[in-house]
């Protein structure tokens, strides 16, 4: 079978590998349909990302269809459509214990850590898959591990009927935060510097759109929230300078979820965060989350024409991660297609 790997960083190659065999009794033989390019593999690609390890079989969003399973495999049969939750945990850490995996103190994930799903085929564990409705596109269902993240950003915000939820970013990430948090029933505003970005936000339910090279975010949430600010803010631009802005855009007793892996430190001082009493939480990865998305989609509520940008086939790998370097500021998402 071919595989798509990331040899080092600045090298991508496809490579030949044996189909991976059912072995244990809850191993499930996928048939890999759809593959999603992240901005975390873009990462890995350029070297950037800090938990990598080489070489390594990319890709952390992948969809596909049973192809065998172990003999005591209960959830899935030949033939289902099923997209793989990307993230393994001990389950007997603290975090673990906790309900939190995704921060599992020996957390791995695939396409990371672990080799991922950029392959023909796929040998997971059962625990790992959910199913899919056989009528949801391929095209469609490799969008679920991304609005995961999206729906844990709500989680960790807190994000309720009626909140103002500010965006910091329309990307990709951005976008799917803007969903999920429509669905809770709060009003969204928007902030980037691309205009495209920011009116495709607008047509996925964004309140109010803010170009921040135009206007002043922080004079202009004020004024849309008559001087409160945002209930929740989630930093979804990921900079030194908007985790700052976070807290001066966020209302008392407000929420401010933080995406970013930056390590340079940020100038803020206690008083602003005490005397607001705000709370900062991180949100990484998912926790649960899938089986929500999943109940979104299967009833409809998930507007997801245009998100897919571009589509490239196994074989122009190298020209879809050449793509998303040049375009990145228009990109929501390119895919790899399988078939």
């Amino acid at each position: 079978m071919k595989v798509g790997i990331i040899e080092k960083p600045g090298e991508l190659k496809i490579a030949e590998r044996d189909i991976p065999k059912v072995k244990d009794s809850h191993d499930v033989l996928i048939k890999v349909k759809r593959v999603g390019i992240c901005g975390s593999d873009i990462h890995i690609f350029h070297g950037k990302n800090p938990f990598a390890v080489y070489p390594r079989v990319w890709g952390h969003e992948f969809v596909g269809e049973v192809i065998e399973t172990g003999s005591d495999v209960k959830s899935v049969h030949q033939g289902s459509h099923v997209v793989v939750e990307p993230i393994l945990f001990c389950g007997k850490c603290y975090a673990c214990r906790q309900g939190r995996g995704n921060v599992c103190e020996k957390l791995q994930v695939m396409g990371v850590h672990t080799d991922g799903g950029c392959q023909e085929y796929f040998l997971a564990r059962e625990s790992s898959l959910h199913l899919l409705p056989e009528s949801l596109p391929w095209d469609e269902a490799v969008l679920i591990e991304p609005f995961t993240i999206g729906a844990q950003a709500c989680y960790r915000g807190n994000v309720q009927k009626d909140d103002v939820v500010l965006i910091m970013g329309a990307g990709t990430i951005g976008l799917t935060v803007l969903q999920m948090a429509k669905l809770a029933g709060a009003t969204v505003i928007v902030t980037d510097l691309v205009p495209e970005k920011l009116a495709y936000a607008k047509t996925r339910g964004a309140d109010y759109i803010i170009n921040a090279k135009e206007e002043n975010p922080i004079e202009k949430v004020r004024e849309i929230t008559g001087g409160m600010g945002a209930n929740v803010t989630v930093d979804a631009v990921c900079i030194k300078k908007s985790f700052e802005d976070a807290i001066e855009l966020t209302s008392a007793a407000g929420r401010i979820v933080e995406l970013s892996f930056n390590e340079i430190p940020s100038d803020i001082a206690p008083v602003n965060i005490v005397k607001k009493e705000l709370t900062i939480c991180g949100s990484r990865l998912q926790t649960k989350r899938f089986p929500v998305v999943i109940d979104y989609l299967n009833q409809g509520k998930l507007a997801l024409s245009g998100f897919i940008t571009k589509s490239y086939p196994l074989s122009q790998m190298i020209d879809a991660f050449d793509y998303v370097d040049k375009n990145n500021a228009s990109v929501r998402k390119v895919i790899i297609t399988m078939d």
